[in-house]
């Protein structure tokens, strides 16, 4: 992800000098801090639900310029990390549907090929974008991630809150206004379709 626009001074210094008001860069400024501090964690959270690095980037900068137009909205946020994840697990289902289609798109338009080997193509392609040749050999994280893509939204959205962005129940529950039980029972129901899918037992 590019870097977002630096804010070295203080809130009161640049809210001064600029059109937008104090509130406006204060809010800036923790949102430039919120992407750089949870780069990783975001960017391996969009990598469960794309599937390849390039779309993760891409969905990682697309989370930052919506939270960015709607900078105005964070002082009234009670748990900006929250806030944050939910609006790039959204953006992240956005991109993968999109990705999806563009391929699907690419199968059609070259009927003479089989789709197996255009299938074949786009794996490797994927295989190559991946972080590093460890994550390519295992197969059971792959297994994983195609499990996480593959639960329901619900339980999808408080595993990878909880998992990738850190958050405890109660800030789970919070951020979707949920009762804390029903976010426990989501979570307790996405480990059991995980385990499934490694070949564990519940």
């Amino acid at each position: 992800m590019n870097d977002p626009p630096t804010a070295n001074a203080s809130c009161e210094a640049r809210g001064a000098g600029s059109a937008g008001s104090p509130g406006d860069t204060c809010s800036a400024q923790r949102l430039e801090q919120l992407f750089r501090s949870a780069h990783g964690e975001l960017l391996g959270t969009l990598y469960y639900l794309v599937g390849n690095l390039e779309d993760a980037h891409d969905a990682l900068q697309e989370s930052f310029l919506k939270c960015w137009r709607h900078r105005h909205e964070v002082p009234e946020v009670g748990n900006l990390k929250a806030w944050v994840f939910r609006i790039a697990l959204n953006t992240g289902r956005d991109v993968r549907k999109t990705a999806w289609n563009r391929r699907r798109r690419s199968l059609i338009a070259d009927p003479a090929s089989h789709p197996e080997t255009a299938m074949g193509s786009i794996h490797q392609t994927d295989a190559a974008q991946r972080p590093d040749a460890q994550l390519i050999r295992d197969e059971e994280l792959c297994r994983v991630r195609e499990a996480v893509a593959h639960l329901r939204r619900e339980e999808q959205e408080v595993f990878l809150l909880r998992q990738n962005g850190g958050l405890s129940y109660a800030e789970i529950a919070d951020a979707m206004s949920l009762p804390l039980g029903t976010v426990k029972t989501r979570m307790r129901a996405a480990i059991g379709h995980l385990r499934c899918a490694v070949g564990e037992s519940s």
